[in-house]
């Protein structure tokens, strides 16, 4: 071999270490989505990946057609990844009570508790993940930012149990009186129950890197066809600490929630 093509093959191999080096490094990685599934009356839409880069992901949110406006403000809605239990959305089945509402008490068996905040803003924690003024506002909304990952979330994801869950209903749509809609949450009696139910959900599931799902995850869910400071009680044993005080009473003919 000739001193050119020496001085040719050296790089050749320093590149193909490189390739082999950074190919071990992306198979440790993974990304999960979601198309997710209408809940109760929900005609909203949304889908999510996660993106994992050892302890961070990179997570892309776009939820359109929610309820838009609560108390003469943007309706907040909060949404969080869950884990801890099945793995799965609830069915109008779970509704255990039978109001017409499957409230976030009866679905907590089946996605488990809050694990990661999916916040517009600042921390992810589950502590973070009632405050309505870190929630999506309005009925559509995109959250994409990097966050960090603990260990429950991770292993969550891994083993096919993370959930993700947006909650707040809109009233014109929920197929619920306004008495039952406005009734006292399970979680918070100083908030209608409607505000607290789960409106959208799925399971992430495993997919190629950075892709947007196209199609229905196994979610679980049969698909049917100023802001408001404080936090929002949404299974994780917070409560809302309400600007104005007192009870929320949202109306049919009046802003949608």
């Amino acid at each position: 071999m000739n001193k050119s093509m020496r001085l040719l093959t050296i790089p050749t191999l320093a590149l193909g270490a490189l390739a082999l080096s950074g190919g071990s490094a992306m198979a440790a990685d993974a990304s999960y989505s979601s198309t997710l599934g209408q809940l109760n009356g929900t005609t909203g839409t949304g889908t999510i990946t996660v993106d994992v880069t050892g302890d961070t992901a990179m997570v892309n949110l776009q939820v359109n057609g929610l309820a838009q406006t609560f108390m003469d403000g943007p309706y907040p809605h909060v949404q969080h990844v869950h884990g801890g239990a099945q793995g799965t959305c609830p069915t109008p089945a779970n509704d255990e009570n039978g109001d017409g509402i499957v409230s976030t008490s009866e679905a907590a068996a089946l996605y488990g508790g809050i694990q990661t905040t999916l916040t517009t803003s600042g921390a992810t924690t589950p502590a973070e993940g009632l405050n309505l003024e870190l929630g999506g506002q309005g009925g559509s909304y995109t959250i994409q930012r990097e966050i960090p990952l603990d260990a429950a979330t991770k292993a969550s994801l891994e083993s096919g149990t993370a959930v993700v869950v947006v909650h707040g209903l809109d009233p014109a749509t929920a197929g619920v009186s306004e008495e039952v809609f406005n009734s006292p949450s399970d979680l918070n009696p100083d908030l209608p129950l409607g505000a607290t139910s789960p409106a959208l959900c799925g399971t992430l599931v495993a997919s190629q890197m950075g892709a947007m799902p196209d199609g229905g995850a196994d979610t679980g869910v049969a698909q049917e066809t100023g802001s408001t400071a404080g936090a929002l009680a949404l299974g994780g044993g917070l409560v809302l600490a309400a600007a104005a005080g007192g009870t929320y009473l949202v109306r049919r003919n009046g802003a949608k929630a």
